[in-house]
């Protein structure tokens, strides 16, 4: 089965096309979606209604199930922020270099940080109905960025389950994938889809 993957961020789609040909998933494929294919603004005060409409507006335009994704990294010591606005923190047309160091000037070396993922699923053919799956990762934030791999703000994201003192920019890719939000919730995804959906 081929699924659409509703982005047009690259990082993203490597991710998850590595996510969803893991051992046991070669049924399932992941197509680009479309340029031509515009995707609504990510609007919602949650990660999961953000996915939802991504995913529908792509599902509707192309006829075909689809998922999309909305992440990000909570800060404890924010109160949860950034949040939703993850890839907007510094502003809204930041990189991740001025996100990340934005987090690292008003969050303490330290603190706990949560990594969230919400991976939304829609088939127009069952009615564009979506469902939801989440994945979460708990970590600290370093003192200063290291690694040269991930995007976003793994060069500060000392994950806990992960190998100790590395960052997620440390970690291999099986590593990352095994402990990280996306993995999580591209394999409850898989589950689902592989028990008949």
């Amino acid at each position: 089965m081929k699924l659409l993957l509703a982005t047009h961020n690259d990082h993203k789609r490597r991710e998850f096309a590595r996510l969803l040909a893991a051992p046991g998933t070669s049924d399932w494929q992941l197509d680009a979606l479309p340029a031509s294919v515009i995707l609504p603004p990510e609007e919602g005060n949650t990660f999961a209604a953000n996915a939802i409409v991504k995913a529908q507006a792509a599902a509707r335009a192309s006829g075909r199930p689809t998922i999309a994704d909305d992440s990000g990294i909570a800060a404890a010591a924010l109160g949860g922020a950034p949040g939703v606005r993850s890839a907007r923190f510094a502003g809204e047309q930041a990189s991740d270099e001025e996100n990340l160091a934005k987090l690292l000037r008003e969050a303490p070396a330290g603190s706990a940080l949560e990594y969230v993922c919400a991976l939304a699923y829609v088939d127009p053919a069952s009615g564009g109905e979506a469902r939801v799956f989440e994945g979460r990762c708990r970590g600290r934030l370093a003192a200063d960025p290291r690694g040269e791999r991930g995007f976003g703000y793994d060069p500060a994201f000392l994950p806990e389950d992960g190998p100790a003192g590395l960052t997620m920019a440390e970690l291999s890719d099986e590593q990352k994938d095994a402990i990280s939000h996306r993995g999580r919730a591209a394999r409850a995804l898989l589950a689902w889809l592989q028990r008949g959906a």
